[in-house]
């Protein structure tokens, strides 16, 4: 029953019902009112306002199930930020150690399950790209020399850009600029 409610089915039903069966009732109560002054109008006025609550309903039924979609929309999508910035924090504190220690591993891979949650397809796909990148050049030594550095750095721009296109995409679509544009420029500021 709920499932009607939200999509107005029982509310229009309900209107169907008054204006048709206000027809009938108004021819009725024509005839019948035709020797009492006012009886007419006073009619039309109760199946007007009938009606007007019952269309009044479902316009705030939609408008709230509207209101509702739109702040988990932007729940989730801060969620999703927060989790995306938390990540690079992580991988800024690795990449700052000049050894890597298996507390900082355990963090990263704590992430891993948190983006398992948020991050869309496309993003989980290329942030396994990024940790074999990661596992081959740091974790196999434990250490970060500058190559190991720059070839994570390049990873995570690719990986960046992706998460950029979750957040944003729709905006950048819209935006001047072309995506490959956008993705040229993350990568050259890599570098």
């Amino acid at each position: 029953m709920e499932k009607w409610f939200k999509n107005n089915v029982v509310l229009m039903i309900l209107n169907g019902i008054v204006f048709i069966g206000g027809y009938f009732f108004l021819r009725l109560g024509y005839h019948m009112a035709d020797k009492m002054p006012f009886t007419q109008e006073i009619l039309l006025i109760v199946l007007g306002t009938v009606a007007t609550i019952l269309i009044t309903a479902m316009l705030l039924n939609k408008q709230t199930s509207v209101e509702l979609e739109k702040e988990q929309s932007v729940k989730f999508i801060a969620l999703k930020t927060q989790t995306y910035q938390n990540l690079i924090d992580t991988i800024e504190e690795i990449m700052l150690l000049d050894e890597v220690d298996e507390s900082s591993l355990t963090k990263l891979r704590f992430h891993t399950h948190k983006l398992a949650i948020f991050a869309s397809p496309p993003v989980l796909k290329e942030y396994r790209n990024f940790l074999d990148v990661f596992h081959e050049k740091v974790v196999k030594d434990m250490y970060v020399s500058m190559e190991d550095a720059d070839l994570v750095s390049d990873a995570l721009a690719r990986l960046t850009i992706y998460i950029r296109a979750d957040l944003v995409g729709e905006l950048d679509a819209e935006s001047e600029h072309s995506r490959k544009q956008i993705n040229q420029q993350i990568i050259d500021n890599a570098k």
